[in-house]
Protein backbone atom coordinates (compact mmCIF):
# COMPACT_ATOMS: atom_id res chain seq x y z
CA UNK A 1 0.00 0.00 0.00
CA UNK A 2 1.41 3.46 -1.35
CA UNK A 3 2.02 5.89 1.13
CA UNK A 4 -1.06 8.79 1.53
CA UNK A 5 1.04 11.95 0.43
CA UNK A 6 2.79 10.21 -2.52
CA UNK A 7 1.15 10.43 -5.48
CA UNK A 8 2.69 10.45 -9.21
CA UNK A 9 1.17 12.88 -11.55
CA UNK A 10 -1.22 16.20 -11.41
CA UNK A 11 -2.28 15.67 -7.93
CA UNK A 12 1.78 15.73 -6.85
CA UNK A 13 2.26 19.12 -5.97
CA UNK A 14 -1.24 19.67 -3.74
CA UNK A 15 -0.33 16.45 -1.66
CA UNK A 16 3.21 17.33 -0.99
CA UNK A 17 2.30 20.93 0.08
CA UNK A 18 0.14 19.74 2.66
CA UNK A 19 2.50 16.78 3.84
CA UNK A 20 5.16 20.17 4.46
CA UNK A 21 2.10 22.26 6.05
CA UNK A 22 1.76 20.26 8.29
CA UNK A 23 5.08 19.31 9.38
CA UNK A 24 6.36 22.94 8.98
CA UNK A 25 6.27 23.31 13.07
CA UNK A 26 8.48 20.67 13.81
CA UNK A 27 10.65 20.52 10.58
CA UNK A 28 13.53 21.40 12.03
CA UNK A 29 13.32 19.79 15.41
CA UNK A 30 12.73 16.38 13.25
CA UNK A 31 15.82 16.73 10.90
CA UNK A 32 17.93 16.89 14.08
CA UNK A 33 16.55 13.79 15.20
CA UNK A 34 16.66 11.64 12.37
CA UNK A 35 20.04 12.95 11.12
CA UNK A 36 21.13 12.96 14.76
CA UNK A 37 22.28 16.55 13.72
CA UNK A 38 24.26 15.38 10.44
CA UNK A 39 21.98 17.33 8.38
CA UNK A 40 24.01 20.45 9.60
CA UNK A 41 27.59 19.43 8.37
CA UNK A 42 25.82 18.02 5.14
CA UNK A 43 24.42 21.88 4.71
CA UNK A 44 28.01 23.25 5.69
CA UNK A 45 29.41 21.02 2.74
CA UNK A 46 26.83 22.44 0.53
CA UNK A 47 28.43 25.75 0.71
CA UNK A 48 31.50 25.26 0.92
CA UNK A 49 31.39 23.44 -2.65
CA UNK A 50 29.59 26.22 -3.84
CA UNK A 51 32.50 28.29 -3.04
CA UNK A 52 30.23 31.30 -2.00
CA UNK A 53 32.35 34.52 -1.71
CA UNK A 54 30.87 38.12 -0.66
CA UNK A 55 28.13 39.75 -3.39
CA UNK A 56 27.53 36.59 -5.45
CA UNK A 57 23.92 35.95 -6.41
CA UNK A 58 22.29 32.89 -5.07
CA UNK A 59 18.77 31.08 -5.42
CA UNK A 60 18.12 28.02 -2.30
CA UNK A 61 14.97 26.54 -4.09
CA UNK A 62 12.70 24.44 -2.18
CA UNK A 63 14.23 26.54 0.68
CA UNK A 64 11.84 25.43 3.72
CA UNK A 65 12.76 26.99 6.56
CA UNK A 66 15.86 28.26 5.39
CA UNK A 67 18.68 26.75 6.77
CA UNK A 68 20.70 26.85 3.42
CA UNK A 69 19.57 30.57 2.37
CA UNK A 70 21.04 31.59 5.83
CA UNK A 71 24.13 29.85 5.34
CA UNK A 72 24.98 31.48 1.94
CA UNK A 73 23.58 34.87 3.40
CA UNK A 74 26.06 34.64 6.16
CA UNK A 75 29.00 34.01 3.91
CA UNK A 76 28.48 37.15 2.36
CA UNK A 77 26.15 36.22 -0.62
CA UNK A 78 22.89 38.14 -2.28
CA UNK A 79 20.53 35.29 -1.38
CA UNK A 80 16.89 34.27 -2.59
CA UNK A 81 15.01 31.61 -0.92
CA UNK A 82 12.32 30.03 -2.78
CA UNK A 83 9.45 27.97 -1.65
CA UNK A 84 5.64 26.72 -2.35
CA UNK A 85 4.91 25.98 1.01
CA UNK A 86 4.05 29.39 3.00
CA UNK A 87 3.68 27.65 6.49
CA UNK A 88 7.54 26.99 5.88
CA UNK A 89 8.49 30.27 4.51
CA UNK A 90 7.10 32.11 7.97
CA UNK A 91 9.36 29.81 9.53
CA UNK A 92 12.44 30.85 7.74
CA UNK A 93 11.57 34.65 7.76
CA UNK A 94 11.14 34.27 11.44
CA UNK A 95 14.73 32.68 11.48
CA UNK A 96 15.83 35.27 9.94
CA UNK A 97 14.73 38.06 11.88
CA UNK A 98 16.25 36.07 14.95
CA UNK A 99 19.44 36.83 13.34
CA UNK A 100 19.21 39.75 11.45
CA UNK A 101 21.69 41.41 14.55
CA UNK A 102 24.44 39.01 13.40
CA UNK A 103 23.85 39.58 9.67
CA UNK A 104 24.13 42.73 7.24
CA UNK A 105 20.78 44.13 5.72
CA UNK A 106 21.88 44.35 2.54
CA UNK A 107 22.66 40.29 2.74
CA UNK A 108 19.82 39.40 4.67
CA UNK A 109 17.89 36.54 2.05
CA UNK A 110 15.06 37.63 0.49
CA UNK A 111 11.75 34.52 1.05
CA UNK A 112 9.92 34.39 -1.86
CA UNK A 113 6.50 32.04 -2.73
CA UNK A 114 6.95 29.98 -5.61
CA UNK A 115 7.09 27.05 -7.67
CA UNK A 116 10.54 25.01 -8.48
CA UNK A 117 9.45 23.82 -11.57
CA UNK A 118 8.44 27.71 -12.88
CA UNK A 119 11.05 30.11 -10.85
CA UNK A 120 10.29 33.27 -11.02
CA UNK A 121 13.34 34.55 -12.29
CA UNK A 122 15.38 35.67 -15.59
CA UNK A 123 17.92 33.07 -17.34
CA UNK A 124 21.67 33.28 -16.21
CA UNK A 125 20.51 35.47 -12.62
CA UNK A 126 22.49 33.64 -10.42
CA UNK A 127 25.91 32.27 -9.69
CA UNK A 128 25.09 29.80 -7.24
CA UNK A 129 21.71 27.42 -7.64
CA UNK A 130 21.41 25.14 -4.58
CA UNK A 131 18.18 22.87 -3.78
CA UNK A 132 18.54 20.60 -0.89
CA UNK A 133 15.89 17.81 -0.75
CA UNK A 134 13.84 19.34 -2.73
CA UNK A 135 14.09 17.93 -6.65
CA UNK A 136 12.70 14.32 -4.48
CA UNK A 137 9.48 16.27 -4.25
CA UNK A 138 9.01 17.43 -7.43
CA UNK A 139 6.32 15.89 -10.03
CA UNK A 140 8.88 16.04 -12.17
CA UNK A 141 12.23 16.05 -11.02
CA UNK A 142 14.01 16.77 -14.63
CA UNK A 143 12.01 19.86 -15.26
CA UNK A 144 13.15 21.09 -11.95
CA UNK A 145 17.04 20.37 -12.58
CA UNK A 146 16.11 22.05 -16.02
CA UNK A 147 14.71 25.21 -13.73
CA UNK A 148 17.97 25.41 -11.86
CA UNK A 149 20.31 25.25 -15.04
CA UNK A 150 18.52 28.26 -16.67
CA UNK A 151 18.38 30.36 -13.79
CA UNK A 152 21.83 30.03 -13.43
CA UNK A 153 25.10 32.46 -14.90
CA UNK A 154 27.15 30.68 -17.05
CA UNK A 155 29.75 29.14 -15.23
CA UNK A 156 27.24 29.35 -12.40
CA UNK A 157 27.43 26.04 -9.23
CA UNK A 158 24.52 23.73 -9.16
CA UNK A 159 24.68 21.79 -6.08
CA UNK A 160 21.54 19.47 -5.33
CA UNK A 161 21.62 17.73 -1.51
CA UNK A 162 19.39 14.63 -1.11
CA UNK A 163 18.56 11.16 -0.01
CA UNK A 164 20.74 9.00 -1.56
CA UNK A 165 20.78 4.96 -2.54
CA UNK A 166 24.23 2.96 -1.03
CA UNK A 167 25.39 0.89 -3.53
CA UNK A 168 26.53 -1.81 -1.06
CA UNK A 169 22.89 -4.05 -0.75
CA UNK A 170 23.50 -4.90 2.77
CA UNK A 171 24.17 -1.08 3.54
CA UNK A 172 21.04 -0.10 1.38
CA UNK A 173 18.75 -2.73 3.09
CA UNK A 174 19.98 -1.19 7.04
CA UNK A 175 19.65 2.22 5.92
CA UNK A 176 15.78 1.76 3.99
CA UNK A 177 14.46 -0.12 7.28
CA UNK A 178 15.71 2.94 9.13
CA UNK A 179 13.89 4.96 6.94
CA UNK A 180 10.62 2.74 7.26
CA UNK A 181 10.33 1.90 10.89
CA UNK A 182 12.45 4.56 12.92
CA UNK A 183 11.82 7.96 10.83
CA UNK A 184 8.33 7.29 10.85
CA UNK A 185 8.33 6.65 14.74
CA UNK A 186 9.71 10.33 14.69
CA UNK A 187 7.08 11.64 12.83
CA UNK A 188 4.29 10.06 14.94
CA UNK A 189 5.45 10.94 18.32
CA UNK A 190 6.28 15.01 17.45
CA UNK A 191 4.16 15.14 14.90
CA UNK A 192 1.47 12.37 15.34
CA UNK A 193 1.56 12.16 11.63
CA UNK A 194 3.48 8.43 11.00
CA UNK A 195 2.37 8.93 7.13
CA UNK A 196 4.59 12.23 7.19
CA UNK A 197 7.66 10.89 7.48
CA UNK A 198 6.97 7.35 6.19
CA UNK A 199 6.97 9.54 2.79
CA UNK A 200 10.43 9.57 2.83
CA UNK A 201 11.44 6.44 1.86
CA UNK A 202 8.24 5.82 -0.81
CA UNK A 203 9.24 9.18 -2.44
CA UNK A 204 12.41 7.54 -2.73
CA UNK A 205 11.80 4.65 -4.63
CA UNK A 206 11.04 6.88 -7.03
CA UNK A 207 13.70 8.74 -7.31
CA UNK A 208 16.51 7.98 -9.48
CA UNK A 209 19.71 7.43 -7.75
CA UNK A 210 22.70 10.03 -7.63
CA UNK A 211 24.54 8.46 -9.90
CA UNK A 212 21.34 9.38 -12.58
CA UNK A 213 21.33 12.68 -11.51
CA UNK A 214 24.90 13.02 -12.57
CA UNK A 215 24.13 11.38 -15.76
CA UNK A 216 20.79 13.57 -16.31
CA UNK A 217 23.06 16.88 -15.30
CA UNK A 218 25.82 15.72 -17.59
CA UNK A 219 22.99 15.18 -20.75
CA UNK A 220 21.97 18.57 -19.77
CA UNK A 221 25.25 20.34 -21.23
CA UNK A 222 26.51 20.64 -17.17
CA UNK A 223 30.45 20.32 -16.90
CA UNK A 224 32.64 19.15 -13.76
CA UNK A 225 30.20 16.94 -12.13
CA UNK A 226 30.71 14.90 -9.39
CA UNK A 227 28.81 13.41 -6.56
CA UNK A 228 29.91 13.89 -2.95
CA UNK A 229 28.51 11.04 -1.28
CA UNK A 230 28.12 11.07 3.23
CA UNK A 231 28.00 8.19 5.04
CA UNK A 232 28.33 5.34 2.17
CA UNK A 233 25.62 7.00 -0.03
CA UNK A 234 22.89 7.92 1.90
CA UNK A 235 23.13 11.28 1.13
CA UNK A 236 24.87 13.23 -1.65
CA UNK A 237 25.31 16.52 -3.19
CA UNK A 238 25.62 16.04 -6.98
CA UNK A 239 27.20 19.37 -7.99
CA UNK A 240 27.64 20.94 -11.55
CA UNK A 241 28.50 23.85 -13.29
CA UNK A 242 26.62 25.79 -16.07
CA UNK A 243 28.10 25.56 -19.64
CA UNK A 244 29.20 29.49 -21.16
CA UNK A 245 26.73 31.51 -22.81
CA UNK A 246 25.42 29.54 -26.08
CA UNK A 247 26.14 26.01 -24.05
CA UNK A 248 24.73 24.15 -21.43
CA UNK A 249 21.29 23.91 -22.35
CA UNK A 250 19.10 21.07 -21.93
CA UNK A 251 17.80 19.89 -25.23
Amino acid sequence: MGNIFFQPGDERAAKVKALFSGIAPRYDLINDLQSFGLHRHWKRRVIELARTQPGVRALDVCCGTGDLALALARRGAEVAGLDFSEQMLAIAEKRKCKRRVSMSGIHSPRFIHGDAQNIPFADNSFEIVTVGYGLRNLANWEAGLKELQRVATPGGRLLALDFGKPENALWRWLYFSYLKLFVPLLGRIFCGNFDAYAYILESLKHYPEQGRIAVRMGEMGLTNVRIVNFLGGVMAVVYGEKGEAGKGNSP
